[in-house]
């Protein structure tokens, strides 16, 4: 059983994923995917920045990859809201999972984003249930899939997207239901007790493996994944290719009955005595 992290320690992981030169999903097409072919627009309303995807080759896979991209520059940054999705946004995620689905493409999603956006024309516009008919989406699929956590983990607007075959995370990412930051205003009514949060939200990638909920752990560079992104890049895309070679080996039924096993056994609970 791994050792607890300090609320100093879970505090440091939190801002290595969130470091603003971390590796984003572009910053792998760019160095993974030379033929990566950009699919753009929900063919509803809009084409959501914060989340890109399309076709390309993966060694010898044929793969469709959506993920979260932040932006680098303040007005890249503005424009991709940070990595927070609209419905619209979760709606281009789902079209392209089921051309995935269509022509028996597996399907590689790269989360990195602190949640779903929270404004008011993304809460009109129907977020919660965007959100919803994604997981169901890629609870369903009859292809393989496979997630990998790059950065920031955060809440519903992560979890739309990584409902996988494979849940991977890299050494100093997060996955959490909410912020450190979000958890220690409600709890402590103080966010600078964010720290103390992080470490009690166990939502570093050890925890998480050993609560059974990732599959694997992919190892960082020393000093974390921006020190060297074209390593990080290489060892991820590796665990991808090795997930996607045991998964294709797979029929559909038996990728289903297996997914939706996975994610039934996660969770315990106890019935209280009578007093």
């Amino acid at each position: 059983m791994p050792e607890r992290l300090t609320p100093e320690a879970a505090w440091q992981v939190v801002q290595l994923a969130r470091h603003q030169d971390r590796p984003q999903t572009l910053d792998y097409v760019a160095e993974a995917l030379p033929d990566f072919l950009e699919l753009a627009g929900d063919r509803l309303h809009a084409d959501d920045k914060a989340v890109v995807g399309g076709l390309a080759t993966l060694g010898r896979h044929r793969i469709v990859l959506i993920g979260h991209q932040k932006g680098r520059t303040l007005a890249e940054r503005q424009e991709r809201r940070f990595g927070m999705a609209c419905p619209e946004g979760y709606r281009k995620g789902i079209r392209l999972a089921r051309l995935g689905e269509k022509f028996g493409l597996p399907v590689v999603t790269l989360v990195d984003t602190p949640g779903a956006y929270p404004g008011k024309d993304a809460e009109e516009g129907g977020q919660a249930g965007a959100i919803a008919r994604s997981i169901e989406t890629f609870v369903n699929l009859r292809v393989p899939t496979v997630t990998v956590i790059i950065g920031e983990g955060g809440s519903g607007g992560a979890l739309a997207l990584a409902a996988a075959d494979r849940v991977l995370m890299l050494e100093n990412s997060i996955y959490s239901v909410i912020s450190p930051e979000g958890c220690a205003a409600l709890v402590w009514r103080n966010a600078e007790e964010a720290p103390r949060a992080a470490a009690a939200l166990r939502l570093a990638a050890p925890d998480l493996l050993e609560l059974g909920l990732i599959d694997g752990v992919v190892p960082e560079p020393p000093g974390g994944a921006h020190t060297d992104p074209r390593t990080t890049v290489k060892r991820v895309m590796r665990e991808v290719e090795l997930a996607l070679s045991e998964l294709k080996r797979l029929d559909s039924s038996e990728l289903l009955a297996r997914r939706r096993a996975k994610y039934l056994a996660m969770g315990r609970y106890a019935i209280a005595s009578p007093r």
